[in-house]
């Protein structure tokens, strides 16, 4: 019998990809700062939330230029150059998604639209430098190499410290790290990808991908849009991202709803609340690097936070693992048995 795993903390830190900047397991998304939509949080309980979230221990913060129409990275400006905490965070932003629109050069990854995205973000976020700068989607239309010789130059300025890939396909991440290491140039430190009990899509090619060309993974979307959360029904239409986000509304599902059943009923057994099952789970999954929580209040962040503190009995554990799985796909399908062992001649293991 093996034992269980150790409790985690805010503080065990985790090395990011192959460098050395170190993280905390979860990653605070300021994606809620700013309530211009009717689902954010206000400045004080911003404020508030990003200091329950230090105080713990926490030292990773991700937003983007365009989370709350700019309010998320001025917020959190202000906040850190209030309390001179900056060079304590690993500040996260983005560049991609368009910020005026009609403009054809202020979206997209061109090296135009990266350095003025740049400019306009340190300018909000009241700092020289970007610990970790994301590309926040691939755009299907700049060649990579722009992409990294444009980083390059921003990381030797010395305004971005490290560079990942946000929503990419792996074999975009797989040609933009090879073209950085045939170059000598940065390479990318993470990618940044949707992954949850509902969606583990990324299992069939990233994962590998990012173990095998040293990038970390960063979670976003652990909680399913909230559906893990238990708090949807069957039959109901939802609320919230669930009931205006075409993307999310497809999530209500009865495939979903039998793993958010399991879900609940793992989280009565252990006396834990569905949330912090799902965030447990997610976060103790070895490829994951960090997994990013957002939260509207104090409260909410706080259970959130108590995902860390306990482990998921090895049954129970398992049968998410097993409910929750992706349908295979070929070609990956074609490596299981029995073609495995007919490939391989005889029963090899790694």
């Amino acid at each position: 019998m093996t034992a269980d795993p150790p409790s985690l903390g805010m503080r065990d830190y985790r090395l990011l990809g192959r460098t050395g900047l170190r993280i905390s397991p979860f990653c605070l998304g300021a994606m809620t700062f700013g309530n211009t939509e009717g689902w954010g949080a206000d400045e004080a309980e911003s404020r508030r939330i990003l200091d329950c979230y230090v105080d713990t221990g926490g030292n990773f913060v991700d937003t983007a230029n365009v989370y709350t129409g700019g309010q998320s990275e001025s917020m959190l400006g202000e906040f850190l150059s209030a309390s001179s905490t900056r060079d304590r965070i690993v500040l996260a932003t983005k560049f991609s998604l368009t910020t005026f629109p009609g403009d054809p050069n202020a979206s997209g990854n061109g090296r135009k639209n990266i350095y003025q995205s740049l400019e306009a973000s340190l300018q909000r976020l009241r700092t020289d430098y970007i610990d970790l700068y994301w590309l926040h989607c691939w755009d299907t239309l700049t060649p990579v190499e722009e992409v990294m010789d444009t980083i390059d130059s921003l990381v030797r300025s010395g305004k971005v410290r490290y560079f990942g890939l946000s929503d990419v396909p792996a074999w975009y991440m797989a040609q933009a790290q090879t073209y950085a290491s045939l170059r000598g140039t940065p390479r990318i430190a993470a990618m940044q990808l949707e992954y949850s009990l509902l969606d583990r899509n990324i299992e069939h090619e990233h994962v590998v991908a990012a173990r095998e060309l040293g990038a970390g993974i960063c979670v976003w979307g652990a909680l399913g849009g909230g559906m893990l959360t238990g708090k949807y029904k069957r039959g109901e239409k939802g609320q919230g991202r669930i009931a205006t986000d075409a993307r999310y509304s497809r999530q209500l599902s009865e495939c979903n709803f039998a793993i958010v059943d399991a879900l609940v009923d793992v989280a009565g057994e252990i006396g834990r609340s569905p949330s912090q099952v799902a965030l447990n789970w997610i976060t103790r999954r070895p490829e994951i690097r960090a997994t990013i929580i957002g939260a509207t209040s104090v409260r909410q962040l706080e259970d959130n936070l108590g995902a860390l503190d306990f482990t998921i009995p090895a049954a129970l554990d398992e049968r998410l693992e097993q409910i929750s799985q992706s349908a295979p796909i070929h070609l990956y399908d074609f490596f299981k048995e029995p073609f495995c062992g007919v490939l391989r001649g005889a029963q090899v293991r790694r």
